[in-house]
């Protein structure tokens, strides 16, 4: 299999060539690329697995979760990602600190590059790189995160059952949010910086009809208060026409003004939408380059849960390891 001329060129006389080139490569270590770690090790593909920016993923700022099977108690976000990772270096796996900063998939073995680390060459590669979340960029908004303040309605709306809450946004996933939101809460009131809104009429019509949900618009969150008790208490707003702020009592804040998947350093060389999540050859998560896949919420706008994450990883790891079959190995 021809290789990069820089790897060539890089390794040429040296050991380094033989450490550093794999037959898996996996990016995140999120329920996804934890979960391929797994079922690649067990496999005998002797992963390599690379941290990246959020080690253990978004589940590492979830206080409590209550809807992993297998855990009827509820378990903390980090415990969870930390059995995952015991789990895959059991068997095997491989793991780096370092974050992907580049990747040439032009031809196999794929050449990746690491910040402060060694390139990788790879025959196949696992992209488990998840999405992030959009926040507003408070500092208070940062410092509860997990005690209040979250991003997703379906992990975190039942611990707030009885209480007044807030949504930010104004297309359809804060609709569909805020509508999810009544089943637990009191009273949900949706957030908007302007007057008009970007959801579809259906989604915007049913918002509208709930009862529970009520509504400030033109308003801009300025402060999450709470932040020394570490509990949401309220937020600080401020009316975009005239300046006048107030406080609003709520126990719970979530956004909804969209996420960015992690997928930058594939730009122009895999297909994806036009927000940049990963498009997969669908039952698989073959991508359109032969040896790369796609798996967890860098493919996936629509689920999001650590489980279904999980699930596309088992996928993505059996699908590497009949690829690498397939040739041979």
């Amino acid at each position: 299999m021809q290789k990069h001329e820089a790897v060539r060129e890089q390794d040429a006389g040296s050991e380094r060539e033989a450490v550093r080139e794999r037959d898996v490569v996996i990016l995140g270590t999120g329920p996804a690329g934890l979960t391929a770690a797994i079922y690649a090790a067990r496999a005998n593909l002797a992963p390599l697995v690379l941290d990246g920016r959020q080690p253990g993923g978004q589940l590492t700022i979830t206080s409590e979760v209550e809807n992993y099977p297998g855990f009827p108690e509820a378990v903390t976000g980090p415990d969870l990602m930390d059995r995952f990772r015991a789990q895959a270096e059991r068997f095997g796996a491989t793991f780096e600190s370092g974050t992907l900063t580049g990747a040439d998939l032009s031809m196999r073995p794929f050449l990746l590059t690491i910040e402060d680390g060694e390139p990788v060459v790879t025959r196949t590669l696992i992209i488990a790189t998840g999405a992030t979340a959009k926040y507003l960029g408070l500092p208070s908004e940062q410092a509860l995160q997990g005690a209040g303040v979250s991003a997703c309605a379906t992990c975190d709306g039942f611990f707030f059952r009885g209480k007044e809450i807030a949504v930010i946004g104004g297309g359809d996933t804060a609709m569909e949010e805020a509508t999810y939101l009544t089943r637990f809460a009191t009273k949900v009131t949706i957030i908007h910086r302007r007057e008009g809104f970007r959801a579809s009429k259906a989604m915007l019509d049913k918002a509208q009809q709930n009862e529970k949900i009520q509504w400030l618009l033109n308003t801009r969150v300025l402060e999450c208060l709470g932040v020394e008790e570490r509990k949401l208490r309220g937020l600080r707003l401020e009316d975009a026409r005239d300046g006048r702020q107030w406080e609003l009592p709520v126990e719970g804040l979530f956004l909804a003004i969209g996420h960015e998947p992690n997928t930058a350093p594939f730009r122009g060389q895999l297909d994806m939408n036009d927000v940049g999540y990963l498009r997969v050859q669908e039952p698989s998560t073959r991508t359109n380059v032969a040896g790369v896949f796609a798996c967890g919420d860098a493919a996936d706008h629509i689920y999001r849960q650590a489980i279904t994450a999980a699930g596309t990883g088992c996928r993505a790891a059996i699908d590497a390891e009949r690829f690498l079959e397939a040739e041979g190995r």
